[in-house]
């Protein structure tokens, strides 16, 4: 149960930093679709970087600078050129895909043996790790997890207790007012989706450099989509993001577990595999009301 607790922290450490950059970038009024395309690129770029140059840091960096592209082009199509934000974001997560196949193979050709580097390790905080259960749960994990569980609050705070944070939620709720105050509410909205951009790099590469040492064009998975979920599943708060992400990794660990055991004769592997999907499905059914940002997907067109 311990070990199955800690990789429920670790599991949920990219769903998280993917939550937290939707809930801010909704907050400002858009829908950053193109996610699941930014945790792919971040992790092709993760992988390539850290690979040629045998560093992680390079390797995250390269994911944060794939990342940023994406969420670029994102947020000009749908920000500047005012596209409809859903189908801009389908399009682009059809088309990294393709490119991240694509550019692997130009790189690297076709391995006979899968490509890997050493992942994240695991950094013990003295004393705290020590700690009966709690310790070996909270304070036995790798960087990026303490990173975004410090990120969370500070997001929040930012949000909530902040002119920054007031500027953000009112570009998603009264873009007017904010540009009757003098600032440019598309500046502002094209901002918070280059911050997804950073935030979705660095999830993407936690799969293929800081979990699984390796890269495919299948490793995502959909988990974008269900950082996705989890921002509206959480009443677009950091807050509630935190809570879905625990339920979320939880629901991956089990499936992580499972499959390691071996446990199939009365239930196939599939079925674990596809348990934080069925949740996404049955908790975004189960929702009564949904606090949504009043301008969340709408372009912002300036009156003459």
């Amino acid at each position: 149960m311990i070990n199955l607790l800690s990789r429920t922290i670790m599991m949920g450490t990219p769903l998280l930093f993917g939550a937290i950059a939707e809930v801010i970038a909704e907050r400002a009024g858009v829908m950053v679709t193109a996610i699941e395309g930014i945790f792919l690129m971040g992790a092709w770029a993760g992988f390539v970087g850290g690979y040629l140059s045998g560093s992680l840091t390079v390797g995250f960096i390269s994911a944060i600078l794939a990342g940023l592209l994406v969420a670029a082009l994102y947020g000009w199509i749908c920000i500047y050129l005012k596209q409809h934000q859903v189908v801009t974001g389908v399009a682009m997560n059809i088309l990294t895909v393709g490119l991240s196949a694509f550019l692997y193979r130009v790189i690297f050709g076709v391995p006979i043996t899968p490509l890997t580097v050493n992942p994240l390790a695991t950094i013990p905080i003295p004393l705290l790790s020590q700690i009966p259960v709690i310790g070996q749960i909270l304070f036995n994990q790798n960087i990026l997890t303490y990173a975004i569980y410090l990120l969370a609050p500070l997001s929040y705070f930012m949000l909530y207790k902040t002119s920054v944070g007031l500027t953000i939620r009112s570009a998603g709720e009264n873009p007017e007012a904010v540009d009757v105050a003098g600032i440019n509410v598309l500046t502002v909205r094209f901002i918070t989706v280059l911050l997804a951009g950073v935030m979705g790099g660095v999830a993407g590469a936690f799969y293929s450099i800081g979990f699984l040492g390796m890269f495919s064009t299948n490793i995502i998975g959909g988990r974008g989509w269900i950082a996705f979920a989890i921002c509206f599943l959480g009443n677009w708060n950091p807050k509630g993001a935190v809570i879905g992400t625990l339920a979320f990794g939880f629901a991956e660990a089990i499936a992580i577990y499972m499959q390691s055991i071996g446990n199939n004769a009365l239930f196939p592997n599939e079925l674990f595999i596809a348990i934080p999907y069925i949740m996404t499905i049955i908790l975004t059914v189960s929702r009564k009301s949904f606090s949504v940002p009043a301008k969340l997907g709408v372009p912002y067109i300036k009156e003459n």
